[in-house]
């Protein structure tokens, strides 16, 4: 029961809020007021972020992650750079055993740079990758995990098993949905 208050008044809060407005300057006119982003929108943003924060605290928890209090520092890099925000994660899961088998203090659980490449944190990492496969890869039309692999890694298998580790992810991901349109039906 605390649960669904405490739900409900999220959504409340949130409804509440004022939408981001764009101002057009238009010369003998007053400004024009454009919508950004619905309230809705903004909502299901939000939502679909603190769900996949859940996934990945979940996931790297089951498996004794040191990432698994990161899972702020994946979502912010993948929104900032605007990636797939399990595909670190699931790169990490095999590139270092989810940040278990890494150069030390290196902060480095993507074999980034063949493990080399030091990093001063884990945010630091997360970002210097997901700005590296958004430019290098992404960019320059490998968008999926299939088409991201033979230039990442010189394993033939290597994406069979970062989507492993992704559809791990969209699994739990997935029982969190449904978990929540259960509850919200119960509002």
């Amino acid at each position: 029961m605390v649960k669904n208050i405490a739900v409900l008044l999220l959504l409340i809060v949130l409804l509440i809020l004022p939408e981001n407005v764009q101002a057009e300057n238009i010369a003998g006119k007053s400004a024009t007021l454009t919508p950004v982003a619905t309230t809705e929108a903004r909502i299901d943003t939000y939502v679909e972020r603190n769900i996949q924060r859940a996934v990945i605290r979940e996931v790297l928890s089951k498996r004794n992650s040191p990432l698994a209090d990161e899972a702020d520092a994946f979502i912010d890099a993948c929104t900032t750079y605007g990636i797939d925000c399990y595909l670190l994660p699931s790169i990490a899961g095999l590139e270092s055993s989810f940040g278990k088998h890494l150069l030390p203090d290196s902060h480095n659980p993507f074999g980034w740079g063949g493990g080399r490449i030091m990093f001063d944190s884990w945010s630091d990492a997360f970002h210097a990758v997901a700005k590296g496969l958004r430019n290098n890869y992404i960019e320059r039309g490998a968008e999926t995990i299939e088409e991201i692999g033979p230039i990442y890694a010189a394993s033939p298998t290597w994406a069979v098993r970062v989507r492993y580790f992704h559809n791990e992810f969209e699994r739990v991901e997935a029982e969190k949905k449904l978990y929540y349109a259960k509850l919200a039906m119960e509002l």
